[in-house]
Formats: C-alpha cells, structure tokens, sequence
C-alpha cells in the first residue's frame, strides 16, 4: 500500500509539472484516424503509401531505452507497439514523454508504420499529446488480477488486468443477442414493462419495498415482470417478450444474486407443451450460436453429490421429461398424494428436510424437490406437471385438477434455468388463488403472492389461452462459460460493504 501511495505521489507531481508548463492533462478532444485493429489489418498498404496514422488508447507498457522508449498502445480493439525516439519527436518533446508519461495513461500519438528488425509491426511516432493521466497504477502492473473479492468490487480494474473477463461478457451480449433475435423472428414484439410496481406479483419472492414521496406510496421492485406482460395480452399483443432486469430480496450464492436478469416471453393460443418444443428450439440456437455445438463441458457449482462434478451437457433435444410427482415418488420415495394437506406432509417431509412453522404445503413441496430432485438433473430435463399449491399462476390439469400444466428445465446437477406454464385465464379461480396466497402473507410468508385487483381486472375482460416462460440470463450465460458463479456473469454483483 505504501508503494501504491509513493507511486500515486510520484504521477501528482508529473500532474503539476505538466500544469505549470501550459499543458492540460484531461483534453476534452482527440483525433483518431484508425482503430488498432484497423490499422493492423491494412498495415502493407499503410505502409507502402507511408500514411500519416493517428492512433489512441492506454499504454499498458513502457519500456524506455536511454534516447528511446518502445510501449504498447492498447484501444477497444487491439494492441500494437509504438515506437517514441527522440531524434524523431526533438528532445524537449522527448523530454516530456520521458518525465510525463507513465503506464496506465492515454494518449493520442500519429506517426507512420514500419517493421522492425523482429518482425514486429510498430508505429513510429512523430507526435503525441496526452489525453488522460492516470494518478493510480494499474493492478499487478498488468500481470493479472486474482483476488476475487477485488475483482467484484472493482470490475474495471479486473477487466484491464484480464482480458478473458472481457470476452466473457462479450459473449454475454451475444447470448442476449441471439435470445433477443429468436423472438423477434418468430414475430414477437419487445416491451418495456414498470420496474416500481404497486403491488409485486409475478413470482413468489419476497421484494424490496420502497418509497416515493410525491404521491406518499410504497412501491416495489418488480420481483418478475410477468402480470403486465399477460395485461399485454388482454390487450392484444398476441406475442411478447421483455428482456428484464429483476430484483428479489434474497440469499447470495452462486445461483442468486438480489439483481438479476431474465427474458420473458408471452404466446397467445399456446400451451405448456408448445412450450417445451419452443424452450427446446431456443436453447438449440443459443448454444450453437455461441459454441458451435450442441454439447458442453460443464463443471458442477452446487448442490449435494454434485459440486464439482465435470459433466458433458448435451442440448441436443428433445429433453426428457419427468412429472414433479414422479420426480419425488423415485428420488425421495414420498407419494406426495398420500400427503394431501399441510400437517401430513409436514409430518412426512421432516424425516429428510427442516421445516419452519409458516410454510404452506406449496413451500415444503418445493424444498422437498430442492433437497431430493434437482440436484440430480444434469442433463436438460422438463420436470413438468408441478403441484397447484406450488402454482399460483398456472393453469391446472383437466385430468389432474391438484397439479397445474407447469414446467421447469432443470439441468447441471441442480440449476433451474426456465420456468413455465399455461397461464391461469379463469379470473374467477385467479381470485381464489390470490387469496389463499393472501393467507400465507398474514401467516409470515413474505414470499407469497397479494391480490392485484388491476390484473383481475384485466382478466375478467378476457385473455386468451396463453403460454408463458421465463429464462434466467446470468444462469444461462454461467452455464455456457462455465463459470463457478453468477457473479463471474455480472459486471457489478451485489456485495457485503466493506468494513
């Protein structure tokens, strides 16, 4: 730390200098005629017309020899080597690049391209001017950096030292690129729907509330955005989909993160199983649009028996599929029918599983699965036909009116990826349900859904039969560069403060 201060002093003291000598050292303008890749990949004819090139970025190395000084220029595209010798630039010029410059600076330098004795193609530079000077060294002197609570806090810093975290998070946008193109092909339309909501609804989680002064309200961040997506509907968007930022006040782990991303996506006139063969589709284009293939490496992050495990995931569909009810039957050996209210599956699910007095049946029937099911999933797998206490958005089953045409894509020993169903149209049974949700509420259960009288609302006037899912984006992008937690995949995860 001391050196970090002393160096710091040393890059202050070039800042004076440079201000007492007339010369600004934040410019509000340069010139570029070329990117670095640019540049680089018309370098012969540059060179045979001897083109006057100017160049701008950071300077990652400097290496300074006496009467010269060789240093890499680094922009958003690429890196090359520029070449500052005082018997070009003048001495005073040189002068100043010797007592100014330091790395982790920006500059702007123009000069002509040449070949060194190497092999290596270099800018000559005949000019330079300084844009920016950087008062803290760079981590590590560019040679990396590995603290994993550094890099979190201060991406910017983990993005100059790794340039691997760069391309992870171009592959990101890709990932996003490709969900986004899919859609829009199949003619859905995208939306922006409210992130402070009256009421949260959309999901069982439990919310960050706030408040809003003018019209002394509480509001919510949306915990999904999906009741305004179906009002969507109602109103005669047959297809829609938003890519939307979420926010559910949660537990951190590798899986969750308070802030997070997913895409939401509306299909009047579709069912569950469309769905399935739709989710199929989707990731079948996502997956070879980023690797070319459709099977990955992938490294377990959690979840018992499975953390650490290497596994070859194969997106080859179709998925297999597997009841919710089964799923329990074979892993657990609970028929959850036999258990048909809360006391006696409570009974029942406290040989495996620590209950808390407020869980509903709904809540014990999705830790039971969590214990005893998901953790097994490493393949994609459609656990399909999930309970209606579970559900309270979902259409029930005609032949099975206690289970509900839900899905969930499970896959990577434990990662629930898509969440979907046929969406609940009745208003009528919509009501019940709110209520009973209601109920758990005043029970202790912050997670529970409340009645939206604006969404009842737009039900009554009508929404036609409907499919709806929604895909985790930080799970996707973790998944498809197996990365060991969601907060490799997000630019700024939320954090514990420092002390």
């Amino acid at each position: 730390m001391i050196q970090q201060l002393d160096e710091r002093n040393v890059r202050i003291d070039r800042l004076s200098a440079m201000r007492k000598d007339g010369v600004n050292p934040y410019p509000a303008r340069s010139e570029r005629t070329h990117t670095v890749a640019a540049a680089l990949a018309d370098f012969d004819a540059l060179v045979k017309k001897e083109t006057l090139v100017a160049l701008v970025g950071r300077l990652p190395t400097i290496r300074l020899h006496g009467g010269s000084c060789f240093a890499n220029l680094e922009d958003g595209s690429g890196k090359v080597q520029i070449y500052v010798k005082q018997d070009v630039v003048g001495e005073r010029v040189y002068a100043r690049w010797n007592d100014w410059v330091n790395m982790g600076d920006f500059v702007q330098v123009r000069g002509k391209f040449f070949t060194t004795k190497r092999g290596e193609k270099t800018l000559l530079v005949e000019s330079w001017q300084l844009l920016t000077k950087a008062l803290q060294p760079l981590p590590e002197k560019w040679h990396g950096l590995s603290d994993t609570e550094i890099r979190y806090r201060h991406r910017e810093l983990d993005l100059l030292s790794n340039p691997d975290i760069r391309l992870l998070f171009e592959r990101r946008q890709k990932i996003i690129g490709a969900i986004r193109s899919f859609f829009v092909e199949r003619n859905y339309l995208e939306v922006d729907t409210p992130m402070l909501q009256t009421l949260a609804g959309g999901a069982t989680a439990r919310p960050f509330v706030t408040h809003h002064n003018a019209l002394d309200i509480d509001l919510y961040l949306r915990v999904a955005p999906e009741l305004y997506l179906k009002r969507l509907v109602v109103g005669g968007f047959e297809r829609v989909f938003e890519i939307a930022r979420c926010f559910r006040n949660e537990g951190i782990d590798y899986a969750h993160n308070p802030e997070f991303t997913q895409v939401e996506a509306y299909e009047a006139y579709a069912d569950y199983t469309a769905y399935m063969k739709l989710v199929e589709d989707l990731l079948t284009r996502v997956v070879e649009a980023v690797h070319g293939k459709l099977k990955i490496e992938f490294s377990a992050k959690g979840g018992s028996g499975s953390a650490g495990e290497k596994h070859t995931i194969d997106f080859t569909p179709p998925y297999p599929r597997i009841t919710f009810h089964d799923a329990l039957l074979k892993n657990a050996k609970i028929d959850i029918d036999k258990f048909p209210d809360v006391e006696s599956l409570a009974k029942e699910a406290k040989k495996t599983i620590t209950l808390e007095k407020q869980w509903g049946r709904g809540k014990i029937l999705d830790e039971l699965y969590k214990e005893h099911v998901r953790t097994k999933l490493v393949q994609p797998t459609f656990v399909i036909d999930t309970p209606l206490d579970l559900s309270p958005l979902a259409k029930r089953k005609e032949d099975a009116p206690n289970y509900t045409e839900r899905f969930q894509l499970v896959l990577g020993g434990g990662i629930e990826l898509v969440n979907a169903f046929s969406e609940l149209n009745d208003p009528l049974d919509q009501r019940e349900r709110f209520e009973e949700q209601e109920k758990l509420g005043k029970k202790g259960d912050d997670e529970a859904h409340h009645v939206d009288e604006d969404f009842l609302s737009a039900l009554e006037h009508g929404m036609p039969p409907t499919a709806g899912l929604g895909l985790g984006i930080d799970r996707l992008v973790s998944l498809l560069t197996n990365s060991h937690s969601i907060k490799e995949v997000i630019l700024f995860p939320t954090l514990r403060p420092k002390e």
